[in-house]
C-alpha cells in the first residue's frame, strides 16, 4: 500500500480501509496546525495507478487461497471485503469531483463489499461542487465525510485564518443535508482562547443547532513551537485558554446543543474523555466533566499537554 508521512483518520474509522488518494492539505493557512508539517511538500494527488495499485493489493489479499486457508485452520471466518473506504490525506474532498469520481468506481470495481466512502473535508471542500456533483457522489457511496468545523465562532475562526465564517458552514453542511451526505463534525476545544471558551461554546452550539451532524468529536487545541499560533502567543496578540477552562467550554457546549447526536472527546489531546449520545446522556457526561473539573489540577493537566509529543 502507499502511504506518506503520518496517516490520520478519525477514531470511529478503526474499521475502515485507509486509501491514500492525497498527501498534505490544499489550505495550510490554520494558525494552530501543524499535523503535515513533515511532509517534504505542501500537498500532492496520488496518481490514479498507485490508488488502483492498493485496490489491487487489497483485492488479491482477500482473494488469496493461503491466506483463506490460514484463516480456516484457526477457526477464524474466512476474510472479506471492507465496508467503508476511507481516504487518506487531510481533505481529499477538495479532489476535484470528476477525480473522486473514478477513485469511487474503482473501490466499487475492486471491492464490491464496500457499501460506504469517507474522508476529511474543509467546509470550502464542499462549496466547490455543485449540487449535482454532491448527489453523483452520494450515488457512488460517499457519505459520513468528518469535517473540522472547529468552531461556530466567529472572531476565533477569523484570527486562526480558517477561510469560512460560521454562516458557511450551515449554507454547506445543508447542500449535504440535501444531496443525502451524512457528515460528522470535528471540534476544536480551547480555539477561542483564554477567557473566551465559554462563549464559543455557546456561539457553536448556536450553529450546530441549525445542522444535522450524525456524531460530534471534540480535541484540544495543543499549541507546538513550529505553529503560527505560537509566534501569536509570542507576540503577546494571543492567550491560551487554561486546561480548566478547555473542560468548561466542553460543559457548555453539551449544554447548549439541542440536537440528536453522537458526542465524544476524541484522541490523546485530551486528558479527560466522555462518550454518549444526546440528549439522553447529557447529564451523565455532564457530570462526569464537573467531576474532572473539581478533581482536576490545572497543572497536572498541563503536564499532560505538554508531553504530548504530537497529536
Amino acid at each position: 500500500m502507499h502511504y506518506t508521512g503520518t496517516i490520520w483518520r478519525p477514531p470511529y474509522e478503526a474499521e475502515s480501509l485507509l486509501l491514500e488518494v492525497a498527501a498534505g492539505c490544499t489550505y495550510h493557512k490554520c494558525k494552530f496546525c501543524t499535523l503535515y508539517s513533515e511532509l517534504p511538500f505542501r500537498y500532492r494527488l496520488s496518481p490514479l495507478e498507485d490508488v488502483e495499485a492498493d485496490l489491487r493489493e487489497v483485492q488479491q489479499r482477500i482473494c488469496d487461497p493461503l491466506t483463506r486457508l490460514s484463516a480456516q485452520l484457526q477457526g477464524l471466518p474466512a476474510p472479506s471485503g471492507p465496508r467503508r473506504v476511507f481516504l487518506v490525506g487531510a481533505n481529499p474532498f477538495a479532489i476535484h469531483a470528476d477525480r473522486l469520481e473514478k477513485i469511487a468506481r474503482s473501490i466499487r470495481e475492486y471491492l464490491p463489499t464496500c457499501k460506504s466512502i469517507g474522508c476529511f473535508s474543509r467546509v470550502t471542500d464542499i462549496g466547490g461542487k455543485t449540487d449535482a456533483q454532491l448527489r453523483t457522489l452520494r450515488a457512488l457511496g460517499f457519505d459520513g465525510l468528518s469535517i473540522g468545523v472547529e468552531t461556530g465562532d466567529g472572531e476565533a475562526l477569523a484570527f486562526m485564518e480558517k477561510g469560512y465564517a460560521p454562516e458557511d458552514i450551515t449554507e454547506q453542511v445543508h447542500r449535504l443535508d440535501r444531496a443525502g451526505i451524512g457528515y460528522n463534525f470535528m471540534y476544536l476545544a480551547g480555539i477561542s482562547g483564554k477567557g473566551k471558551g465559554a462563549e464559543g461554546a455557546r456561539k457553536s452550539a448556536a450553529i450546530f443547532n441549525q445542522t444535522h451532524p450524525r456524531f460530534i468529536g471534540s480535541s484540544m487545541l495543543t499549541v507546538y513551537p513550529e505553529s503560527r499560533l505560537y509566534q501569536e502567543i509570542q507576540a503577546g496578540r494571543w492567550e491560551e485558554e487554561g486546561e480548566l477552562e478547555k473542560l468548561q467550554e466542553l460543559r457548555e457546549l453539551l449544554r447548549g446543543l439541542e440536537i440528536p447526536v453522537g458526542f465524544a472527546t476524541l484522541g490523546a489531546s485530551n486528558a479527560v474523555w466522555v462518550q454518549g449520545t444526546l440528549p439522553e446522556d447529557r447529564e451523565r457526561m455532564l457530570g462526569e466533566l464537573e467531576e474532572a473539573c473539581r478533581t482536576g489540577s490545572e497543572e497536572a493537566l498541563r503536564r499532560y499537554r505538554r508531553a504530548l509529543p504530537h497529536l
